[in-house]
Parts: structure tokens; C-alpha cells; sequence
């Protein structure tokens, strides 16, 4: 795999955070701190400084994600559309036997309901099996988080399961809920299995 990598597809764009993307970046977040608190990871007691993780900045952020890239293990990308509206990372990459990643997200609340998210996510599903050859993608999302559920539901993944108290969220261990999507499901891929279900 290399990196840095962009992709555009009908007016979205994936590329890498930028550190010039700072100021832009904290005006969506903070814009947006209500309607992500819920949803976002947080870290939890046992992990937290001192004799923890240390919290990061956002140049911090960034040039640790670019290494997690450029050793490829991640795709931490920039959602823009105009201008940046959120972001797209594809985590835990693992070839060998497994061939497997996950896909997180989020958008600026003026941004959604707009299918820049699916359209996203199809984008990123789409280069981890057309390049990186992975044989599963898989979406995990709180039952609460209806907007999430609809992305999955847009994109006709496979639900596959519950996970208690799977990820650290908004300070407490949360459960999710499993949709995945194999390799060959959609020889055409997700984008144009997209587009086929918004049509019709």
C-alpha cells in the first residue's frame, strides 16, 4: 500500500488530514461538539495519563495516523466536500489469513442526510478491495445511533451480530452492533451497489 492516497467521486473527496487542516478541523468539531459527543471513542480510566495514553493535539494526531499509514496499518482520511465536512478511517488493517479492516466516520451535522456519508464509506470499502485485496470490511455502530444504522442500511450490509460492551464511547464501555461486508458479495462494488439502491 502507499500513502498518501485520495480519492473523488460526484463532489466528496477522500485525501490524508493535512496539518494545515488544524483551524478548519476544530471549527467543525467544536460546531459539532453535541452531536458527536455521544458517538465519539473516549478513552478509558485505565488507559488515561499518568501512566497512560497521553491526550494528543491535533498535530499530534495527525503525524501518528500518517505513520499508522504509511506503515499500513491505517487510512486516516479528510471527508470534504467544498470544504472539510469530517472524517473516514479505515483502522485495524490485517493481511495474512484474516484480510480484514474496520471503517469509522463522522460528519458535520450541516452535512448530513446529504449521502456524503455512504457515498464515503462505499469510496473507502471500494479501495480496500479493489487495492488493498482485503477479503472482509465491517462497520460497527451503536443500536442508538440511528443515522449510522441508516448508512449501513443504505449500503445493504450484512448484519452480523451484537458486541457488549465493545467500544469506549462518550466515557462509558457501549455494545454495537456488527454489519460486514465480504469481498465478493458485490463484484461491482459498493459504490455502484449504491447507486442501484437509490435509484430504484
Amino acid at each position: 500500500m502507499t500513502w498518501p492516497v485520495t480519492l473523488t467521486d460526484d463532489g466528496v473527496t477522500l485525501r490524508p488530514l493535512r496539518l494545515r487542516d488544524g483551524r478548519a478541523w476544530r471549527e467543525v468539531r467544536i460546531a459539532n461538539r453535541e452531536w458527536l459527543k455521544p458517538w465519539d471513542a473516549t478513552v478509558p480510566p485505565e488507559a488515561q495519563h499518568p501512566g497512560g495514553e497521553v491526550p494528543v493535539s491535533f498535530g499530534q494526531m495527525v503525524r501518528r495516523q500518517r505513520r499508522e499509514a504509511l506503515a499500513g496499518r491505517m487510512l486516516p482520511w479528510a471527508l470534504a466536500t467544498d470544504r472539510l465536512v469530517g472524517q473516514v478511517t479505515v483502522g485495524g488493517i490485517t493481511y495474512g489469513s484474516v484480510r480484514s479492516a474496520y471503517i469509522g466516520y463522522w460528519i458535520d451535522q450541516r452535512a448530513a442526510g446529504r449521502g456524503i456519508t455512504p457515498l464515503a464509506v462505499a469510496m473507502a470499502a471500494d479501495y480496500c478491495f479493489d487495492v488493498l485485496r482485503l477479503h472482509r470490511v465491517e462497520l460497527n455502530i451503536r443500536p442508538e445511533n440511528a443515522a449510522s444504522l441508516r448508512v449501513a442500511e443504505k449500503l445493504g450490509l450484512r448484519e452480523e451480530g451484537f458486541r457488549p460492551s465493545f467500544l469506549h464511547i462518550d466515557g462509558r464501555w457501549c455494545d454495537h452492533v456488527t454489519f460486514a461486508v465480504l469481498a465478493d458479495e458485490f463484484p461491482g462494488g459498493l459504490r455502484a451497489r449504491l447507486r442501484s439502491r437509490t435509484t430504484h
